[in-house]
């Protein structure tokens, strides 16, 4: 079988030589990708804003330039819509996949019928389905969730999404997060008591992070902070700056990351919104201890006992930020829980397989006549005209 995955950075997490990062999704298709080339099948991703100078093929996926389409601009949306078509012709993939939102799946949607792929959403985020990302944002959300309903197969990272498509009547798949293989074994000195790593996106909420731990003076702590929101990350590394028990860190190569997580006894996580962090997959191959304002997927809490969750609460995440360093036995019990969660639920070569099995599972519902009785050439107009919506 052959894929064509559509994802803007997913070669960085491939090229270890690599110092450049990006975020979770990107990862995850990167990690996709290598084990379906093991497994035999023809794997290509098309990759924005990648150098002439890149190799063609790393760990078995080939990649493609596909120009800057990450930016979501007009213009480099525009200039990239004529490579994606080029590539989808001269590839004749099976299966083309996206990875969360964008309004790429849209546009996929459109030519679906020209190149006869099967169109694959993977959900990153809960606010894919459950109404918020659409209001936010209404144009684009609204194309976005067109596709998302029309696409031939979906799957869900967590039992609640899965729960998600069913409330909308969509069908849907289930498997978990693959994890990166490591690099080299665990350290087992933990010299960081709290520990922040996430892109600088204003749903993160970094500066909840510096909250915390300015009422926690004495604790040793890191954030790794790679720049997106520009003025976001001005403010936080100003005000990181001022704050002595903190390392500010721009940024850290996926390859390099996990040993930050194995020198940390709490990793932290103060977003408003995920769907299951990659974070805590790495902090539970740490074996170190989660602490969450929010994120609490699958009831994973309740379940694992691999922290606290301060359920939207930022007095009392400081409460439990405080318990956790003065009691290291109930510490070593939590970090033994994160520890379990991830032993639990995510080995790679199962999730794999679901994964697979996922795609022989029958279609989706096709999508609205409408959409099946365009013409070829009015198809391209639609996606074309939809450029401007980005």
């Amino acid at each position: 079988m052959k894929f064509f995955f559509l994802s803007s950075f997913a070669h960085l997490a491939l090229d270890s030589a690599s110092q450049r990062v990006s975020g979770g999704a990107e990862l995850q298709v990167a990690l996709l990708g290598k084990a379906l080339a093991r497994l035999g099948h023809e794997v290509v991703f098309m990759g924005s804003d990648m150098p002439r100078s890149h190799p063609p093929v790393l760990d078995g996926v080939r990649l493609l330039r596909g120009g800057r389409f990450h930016t979501g601009g007009l213009w480099d949306t525009a200039f990239a819509f004529p490579c994606v078509i080029n590539a989808l012709n001269q590839e004749k993939p099976d299966c083309v996949l996206i990875l969360g939102w964008t309004t790429w799946l849209y546009f996929l949607l459109q030519l679906r019928s020209l190149f006869g792929f099967r169109l694959v959403f993977i959900c990153g985020s809960d606010t894919e389905i459950n109404g918020e990302f659409r209001c936010t944002y209404p144009l684009r959300g609204a194309l976005f969730e067109k596709a998302v309903q029309a696409a031939d197969l979906r799957f869900a990272m967590s039992k609640y999404q899965e729960t998600l498509f069913q409330q909308c009547n969509m069908k849907c798949s289930l498997y978990r997060n693959l994890i990166l293989p490591r690099t080299s074994p665990r350290t087992a000195h933990k010299n960081i008591d709290l520990l922040w790593v996430a892109r600088c996106q204003a749903f993160k909420q970094p500066h909840r992070f510096l909250d915390l731990i300015e009422k926690l003076p004495h604790a040793r702590c890191q954030m790794i902070c790679p720049r997106e929101d520009v003025r976001l990350w001005e403010s936080v590394r100003k005000r990181a700056k001022k704050l002595s028990h903190l390392t500010f860190l721009e940024k850290v190569p996926y390859h390099q990351i996990q040993k930050h997580y194995d020198a940390a006894k709490i990793f932290v996580n103060t977003s408003s919104f995920e769907g299951w962090p990659n974070s805590f997959i790495q902090a539970g191959l740490a074996s170190t201890a989660l602490l969450s304002l929010h994120i609490n997927p699958d009831e994973l809490f309740h379940k694992y006992s691999p922290g606290k969750c301060a359920e939207g609460d930022c007095a009392r995440l400081v409460e439990y930020a405080q318990h956790m360093l003065a009691d290291s036995t109930a510490l070593e019990v939590m970090q033994k829980g994160a520890e379990n969660f991830v032993a639990e639920l995510h080995n790679n070569e199962n999730n794999v397989r679901l994964f697979l099995e996922g795609l022989q599972t029958d279609p989706a519902e096709p999508a609205p006549p409408l959409l099946e009785q365009l013409t070829n050439s009015y198809q391209i107009g639609v996606a074309a005209c939809g450029l401007c919506l980005l």
